[in-house]
């Protein structure tokens, strides 16, 4: 007859199987046996805790800023000055009266016998140079200032506008030196003047911008003449800066760019809330 093993034996072989059990458990865990963490569809359905819920989104960082409303002393800080123009331009107080006659006359329609209808774009254009209103009435604070140098004349404008028209504004002035590119008008005295329209380059400032270059021959105190001017619209917002340079001395496109430059800087400094530097910003 076998002998029953002793009480401490005894203890140490249950310790054992437990140890073994507790073993195979955890191998049957790993596994995904009967002893797994529940993986069912119901768990996997289970809604997110609540700190998960509450954990918000990434949102997007650097968005631009709107620029601000015109007012009518932000239009007028927004003008150009004698410091942000190179050469010796001098700064007039009647710019807002400026009107050269060399721009008054009738668009003869015989010039578009194949579309008529861009006769009436042209003269519009004629008028609006003389006028000094190119994009219309300004539906906000409008400010003017203007510089002269020799024959030549430099004007600033800078006005609030409604965001629609203005963009409509800025697509007709693309389309002028295609739809008017040579024509003819005559004044009141059968004076008659040749007038040509081409694109100009703008530089790359503001949220959208457009350019012409008008040229009109004729005569002027007897003898003929040639008035050059190159005309440049930036946008910036709901704001526009217009920067219209030239004369009978010839075109004055670089005096233009820089006015764009400096103007659009400064614009754009007045509806960030700020006050331009006397400075002018350095050209790059």
């Amino acid at each position: 007859m076998s002998r029953r093993p002793s009480r401490p034996a005894r203890l140490v072989a249950s310790a054992l199987t437990a140890g073994a059990l507790l073993t195979a458990a955890a191998c049957s865990d790993e596994a995904g046996g009967p002893g797994a963490a529940p993986d069912t569809a119901a768990e996997r359905a289970r809604p997110a805790s609540p700190a998960a819920e509450r954990t918000p989104a990434a949102q997007p960082t650097g968005s631009p800023k709107t620029p601000a409303t015109l007012t009518e002393s932000g239009a007028k800080a927004a003008l150009l000055t004698e410091g942000d123009l190179e050469g010796d331009w001098n700064q007039v107080q009647d710019a807002d009266k400026w009107r050269d006659q060399m721009l008054v006359g009738d668009v003869d329609v015989s010039d578009f016998l194949t579309a008529k209808t861009d006769a009436s774009d042209c003269q519009e254009l004629l008028d609006g140079l003389y006028g000094e209103k190119l994009l219309g009435e300004p539906s906000g604070p409008s400010a003017v200032t203007g510089f002269e140098q020799g024959d030549s004349r430099l004007l600033d404008q800078v006005a609030g506008y409604d965001r629609g028209g203005l963009d409509d504004r800025l697509e007709w002035m693309g389309s002028l030196p295609q739809k008017c590119d040579q024509f003819t008008a005559t004044d009141s005295e059968g004076e008659k003047r040749t007038v040509q329209v081409t694109e100009a380059s703008v530089p790359e400032v503001g949220d959208a911008r457009e350019g012409l270059r008008v040229t009109v021959q004729g005569s002027t105190g007897g003898g003929p003449a040639t008035l050059s001017l190159d005309v440049a619209v930036v946008r910036v917002g709901t704001s526009a800066l217009t920067v219209t340079g030239g004369g009978l001395d010839g075109d004055q496109a670089d005096a233009v760019e820089q006015g764009m430059r400096q103007g659009t800087d400064r614009l754009k400094t007045v509806l960030d809330g700020g006050t331009p530097s006397p400075q002018p910003t350095p050209m790059t």
